[in-house]
């Protein structure tokens, strides 16, 4: 709820994973406490540096997920001597935050495509905004069948789905079906 309470005990020591400078690694040792909110019940303190349970402070996450963009998460890893997974974390919130906060309204034009991701017939449907102003990925869904796309239309929304005037797609027929 974030409202100040005492705390009752601590929870053993913790590393936060932070920033590496000249080559070192940097490390936050804390200790939090729990504390039992009247409201809520028994929680452990929330630590401004990082959300929920990961080790990786904010600030490395965002300067990892920077990187990534840059190089190869394998590289990045190597270069700031982490784990791959911790590169994929980061880049994984860096997503979800730009998700949570992507601009979706005024999209006139959309174009619809697949792409083959691994041998064999795998494939990911990709969804583009194509407006004169605005080219960018929107959504990727995986295979590329009617329930697919189907789910691109969920998410976008009836109102906004009512707002398209034009729709680019191949001559795929599960495509067609749909739109």
């Amino acid at each position: 709820c974030g409202h100040r309470r005492p705390g009752y005990d601590k929870q053993p020591t913790q590393r936060f994973e932070f920033i590496p400078m000249w080559g070192f690694k940097i490390f936050f040792c804390y200790a939090p406490r729990r504390v039992n909110c009247p409201d809520c019940g028994i929680h452990v303190e929330r630590m401004p540096w990082v959300k929920g349970k990961h080790r990786l402070t904010e600030s490395y996450a965002w300067f990892l997920a920077g990187w990534a963009k840059r190089l190869s998460w394998k590289e990045v890893g190597e270069a700031f001597h982490t784990t791959w997974h911790h590169v994929f974390c980061s880049v994984e919130m860096a997503v979800f935050w730009g998700r949570e906060r992507m601009e979706l309204s005024g999209i006139k034009a959309i174009g619809v495509d697949e792409i083959q991701w691994q041998r064999g017939h795998h494939y990911l449907t990709l969804v583009y905004q194509i407006d004169a102003s605005c080219r960018r990925l929107l959504w990727i869904g995986k295979n590329r069948k009617v329930k697919t796309l189907l789910g691109f239309f969920r998410w976008f929304g009836k109102e906004r789905t009512g707002n398209l005037q034009y729709i680019c797609s191949d001559m795929w027929k599960p495509y067609l079906k749909v739109i």
